[in-house]
């Protein structure tokens, strides 16, 4: 599956995204610090990400900055996006099934490396519900038809 991964910043955390992505087999699409001379804005970055989750050039996408809220919101700017900032598994787990995110950002300062491979086995292993409660309300945010 191919996934976007972008950061504002090459850190530990950005590096060790990156393998273990790979390491579960994932064509991993890098953004921003992550490509040398790419425009490293924390805004940039989100919507380079979030657009190739919206046009389906990935599957899903990542975003990071130093809290996670600045590529959080830019990412939700893009039509069809629907980021979830998450600091733990079970917030990873259930923005894909009951708010079908698609775009998993994450906060540079306090994720912590053993954390995000629990997140993203929570993030890969949901799907989103087939519950009729949660269908409607996913639609609510999704951009209207033109």
């Amino acid at each position: 599956m191919r996934i976007a991964l972008g950061s504002d910043e090459a850190t530990e955390l950005t590096a060790a995204l990156e393998r273990e992505l790979r390491g579960r087999g994932h064509e991993v699409v890098l953004a921003g610090a992550l490509v040398p001379g790419e425009d490293d804005a924390w805004p940039c970055v989100a919507h380079r990400v979030a657009q190739a989750v919206a046009s389906g050039d990935c599957r899903f996408g990542i975003v990071c900055c130093w809290t996670g809220t600045g590529v959080s919101i830019a990412a939700n700017k893009v039509p069809g996006v629907r980021a979830a900032l998450c600091n733990d598994a079970q917030t990873a787990a259930g923005a894909r099934t009951w708010n079908d995110a698609n775009v998993l950002a994450l906060s540079l300062r306090s994720t912590a490396i053993p954390v995000v491979k629990e997140m993203l086995d929570a993030w890969f292993s949901a799907q989103p519900t087939d519950e009729p409660k949660y269908r409607p309300m996913i639609a609510q945010i999704e951009p209207a038809a033109t």
